[in-house]
């Protein structure tokens, strides 16, 4: 009996959850819990493993109580086709609102990124009309019917009683009677209980505590998201009924919720006070019956700029734009209060602009009205009057200006100039006037330093740039600015990899701006190769990409915080760039551009500032002084001369070598658009080095002079060994491998137009596009070797034709003695022979297996041990030019008019069968 019980028991209360897991709304019944109470632990722990219920809802014990969770109401909101069709409209006027303001460009954008504050707190889809149930009971609570005591006692008894409120407001407490608890709160019912069981039940203590709370039905009417009839906690707010409902809709006011009572108003609530001040005190506790009335917004006002929290605020009357800015959060670090504005409609429906100062008590106490715009302006980035110093320098930044000089600002040469400084040229950029035009100051930092009493220790102003210069700029680590372009260029990831761009970006991306640079993709000339660079052609478009960003960061040197910190790597050319991109751009007619130029043999040629009187002297420092083999005696001056009528030009020749001992008369002033050329001295030259390999009795690598021989470097070398073989010498050309790169290209080039317009076939038939492209990239994989064929042999004799004029980086390798003839193409067995005396072509290609049928015997050649070829000539009297020398190579070639006999045969009997037409056609006639 007692397991069919159980199992009845157990049936019940699982049909009982499963019903009642469908409605969230519902919670526990005190039978429910009576019923699990009566099942063993184990099957408990079961059940509520089965259907996810916490056992300790159910849980009897004297030592725990009953948690009883809340179910979630609120989800957030849906765009669904079942809303209603009011907010709908409403939603679809705002998107098409946005929409419109997206290219309106009248309007600022910042307009289009306020919401509105508050509303996202409450926003939500009420999901039940469940009670709240978590909420804490305070102790000046209303009890009332429906509320649930729990009522255990223990001592000489245990027992334990949930206990409901009846509708006349009395509990009916077994051993007791009916207690009247009508108008008590729950500090009140407690003492009284606990007083009446001391006096009536002797020997028993009791603990009494709230169960289930009763439910009150309030309405929540106006502009709440979800409006209605709603069941609610009896300790239920005005704040947690907005959260049930849903929130507010975009029209409904957040600063004026009220409370309605018996149709009366009983209180209102300015829900600011909770979100931005924490004040929680006018959030009015509902009673049954009560309406919570949303009645639209109010007046709005936008604040957007300087500000901590942009937004779309409601108003109330009277309220201030002090006001507007405290809801806002007051002002960011950054903004400038003096020269706020506010946007509002006039009388005439017509916008128009307040000017307000937010640090004056009139401007703060302007009335803000509704549809303003309030705009709190930012303060300039530019520093009044402090100094930049950048470049080879140990802390570049920005600095405090006082009255100071140019060793007050870097006193010490090691403690503040990196070691890679040019202490002889320094510059300050200075501005001249409010337009922002400059003005260049040339010094000499190492002097000024040094001798802080000198004219070089120049007087520095406020917002004066110091630039200092790298001596040498391909000693400088880059990988950090390298580094910094690459994540202010969103396309530069696609560099990576198989890219033939230059490792340094910032100096590719450069190259494209500096005008001055030669350029270096072209080397050749009608066809033919000059010594230089390889072709670059297609690095071209991608330098452009970072080409735009380096020209950015640039022309902000001098704000660029992060390119200021990396000054100390960059080259002279690229500190001076927007310092001569300004100058050139305030030119005019009158002034004229303030730059000059040098070039020839200077450590970096280009294009300067023309600093305050500047001289010849001047430049010379700052293009970093003479190169070796620069000739001193005399440098030329190109000067641009303008006239009102006319344009010259003329040349004057300086004696350098004067200028650099001090010779005032010769040291001429610089003036605008000078071009100085500094140059090489006769017959100078470069180091050129020609490598020797092999059979020479000294190896190595030799300087050489302009004009030198192949023979006269061989016989520096000590001339050959015994073991030489000066016939399959080979000589190596940097020059020639360029020439033939360049041959190669021009083929593949003619190839692809004619795959383009015919077939490559002989018979016109058109050859399959992947076997044409497969042959194109053959082609242009072929690597140019370079070898140019001489004749050591007769050089030995001394024919002075075979002799041959030395280039730089020339390779000569003369091998050891050759003892072998090799035989490669299209014969039986390519193979390696011991060469012979006497031997022919002929004897070789049978000592192979002779040719294959696909090779083609008319067109044998000799690849020669000097790198030449030879056709042999055969007729039928006689065979000439078909003796092998040691290290000859025999090939046979493929013929590529080969047929096999089916097709040979097929294209006879075609042959016979028109001239059998031919025929039938001539004789009928």
């Amino acid at each position: 009996m007692l397991h069919k019980t159980k199992k009845t028991l157990i049936a019940g209360l699982s049909a009982f959850i499963i019903l009642t897991t469908q409605v969230n709304a519902v919670t526990p019944t005190p039978q429910m819990i009576e019923q699990f109470k009566q099942l063993p632990k184990s099957e408990q722990e079961r059940v509520a493993r089965q259907y996810g219920i916490d056992p300790s809802m159910f849980s009897g014990s004297s030592n725990s109580s009953v948690n009883v969770t809340n179910p979630n109401v609120v989800n957030p909101r849906e765009n669904d086709n079942d809303n209603d069709q009011d907010q709908d409209s409403f939603e679809n006027r705002n998107k098409n609102k946005n929409k419109n303001n997206e290219f309106d460009f009248k309007e600022g954008s910042d307009k289009n990124e306020l919401k509105r504050f508050g509303y996202e707190m409450f926003e939500g889809e009420p999901t039940t009309f469940a009670p709240v149930t978590d909420v804490p009971i305070p102790s000046d609570y209303m009890v009332g019917p429906g509320d649930v005591i729990k009522v255990q006692l223990y001592g000489k008894e245990s027992n334990e009683y949930s206990l409901t409120i009846n509708r006349d407001g009395t509990i009916q407490i077994p051993d007791l009677g009916p207690v009247s608890v009508v108008g008590l709160t729950f500090s009140d019912l407690r003492q009284e209980l606990t007083r009446r069981i001391e006096q009536q039940m002797i020997g028993i203590e009791s603990n009494i505590s709230m169960g289930e709370l009763r439910s009150i039905r309030i309405f929540i009417a106006g502009d709440a998201y979800k409006p209605g009839s709603y069941t609610v906690s009896s300790l239920s707010t005005i704040t947690q009924a907005l959260f049930v409902a849903g929130g507010i809709n975009e029209i409904g006011s957040l600063r004026n919720v009220q409370v309605k009572r018996k149709g009366k108003l009983i209180g209102a609530f300015d829900l600011y006070d909770l979100l931005l001040r924490g004040d929680a005190s006018g959030d009015i506790n509902l009673r049954s019956g009560d309406v919570v009335f949303i009645p639209s917004i109010g007046g709005l006002v936008s604040v957007a700029g300087e500000v901590r929290r942009p937004a779309i605020y409601e108003l109330k009357k009277n309220e201030t734009i002090a006001d507007v800015i405290n809801m806002a959060a007051g002002l960011n670090q950054g903004a400038y209060p003096k020269n706020s504005s506010i946007e509002r409609y006039n009388n005439n429906g017509l916008k128009t602009i307040i000017n307000v100062d937010l640090t004056t008590p009139k401007g703060n106490n302007t009335l803000a009205k509704a549809g303003d715009f309030v705009r709190v302006k930012s303060a300039s980035s530019q520093f009044e009057d402090a100094i930049t110093v950048l470049g080879a320098v140990v802390r570049p930044g920005k600095y405090q200006w006082k009255q100071q000089r140019i060793s007050d600002l870097l006193p010490s040469i090691l403690g503040d100039l990196l070691l890679s400084a040019d202490l002889n040229y320094g510059l300050i950029v200075r501005e001249i006037n409010q337009h922002g035009d400059i003005e260049t100051l040339q010094f000499s930092p190492g002097e000024a330093i040094t001798s802080p009493n000198s004219i070089q220790n120049l007087v520095l102003q406020p917002r004066d740039k110091v630039m200092i210069f790298n001596f040498n700029d391909d000693t400088q680590n880059r990988f950090e600015l390298n580094l910094l372009v690459k994540k202010r260029v969103s396309k530069v990831e696609s560099l990576k990899g198989d890219s033939l761009l230059d490792a340094d970006l910032f100096k590719a991306g450069f190259e494209t701006l500096d005008n001055t640079v030669t350029n270096k993709y072209t080397n050749e000339i009608a066809g033919v190769a000059l010594t230089g660079d390889a072709s670059k052609e297609d690095q071209i478009a991608e330098q452009n990409l970072v080409g735009t960003e380096v020209a950015k960061m640039l022309s902000n040197l001098f704000e660029d915080r992060d390119l200021i910190n990396l000054s100390s790597v960059m080259s002279r050319k690229e500190l001076l760039f927007p310092v001569v991109t300004k100058l050139t751009q305030q030119g005019n007619a009158q002034q004229g551009i303030k730059i000059v130029a040098i070039a020839g043999k200077i450590r970096h040629p280009g294009v300067y500032p023309l600093t305050t009187n500047a001289k010849v002297t001047d430049l010379l420092k700052a293009a970093g002084g003479l190169l070796e083999g620069a000739f001193t005696e005399r440098a030329e001056l190109t000067r641009t001369i303008t006239a009102a009528a006319m344009y010259d030009i003329s040349h004057k020749n300086i004696n350098l070598h004067a200028v650099i001992n001090g010779d005032q008369q010769e040291d001429l002033e610089l003036q605008s658009r000078d071009m100085v050329t500094i140059l090489t001295t006769p017959e100078w030259q470069e180091r050129k080095v020609i490598e020797i390999k092999g059979e020479v009795k000294f190896p190595g690598n030799y300087n050489i002079r302009r004009g030198e021989t192949l023979s006269d470097v061989i016989a520096r070398a000590g001339g050959y060994t015994e073991y030489a073989y000066p016939s399959a010498a080979v000589f190596v050309r940097e020059s020639v491998r360029m020439q033939e790169e360049l041959e190669i290209k021009k083929l593949a080039d003619q190839l692809r137009r004619d795959i383009a317009t015919r077939g490559v076939s002989k018979d016109g038939l058109a050859v399959d596009y992947s076997e044409a492209q497969m042959m194109l990239t053959d082609l242009t994989n072929i690597k140019a070797v370079g070898r140019l064929v001489i004749d050591l042999n007769a050089l030995k004799l001394g024919i002075k034709e075979a002799d041959l004029q030395l280039e730089n980086n020339d390779v000569l390798y003369v091998p050891t003695i050759k003892q072998t003839v090799a035989v490669m193409g299209e014969v039986q067995h390519p193979s390696t022979h011991r060469f012979k005396e006497g031997l022919t072509l002929d004897d070789y290609l049978v000592m192979s297996g002779g040719p294959r049928e696909r090779g083609d015997e008319d067109r044998v050649y000799v690849i020669k041990a000097d790198g030449s070829v030879m056709m042999p000539t055969q007729s039928i009297w006689f065979n000439t030019d078909s003796q092998i020398s040691a290290g000859d190579t025999v090939i046979v070639p493929l013929d590529t008019e080969y047929k096999d006999n089916l097709t040979l045969w097929s294209q006879v009997t075609q042959i016979i069968y028109n001239t059998a037409v031919a025929f039938a056609a001539v004789s009928g006639i």
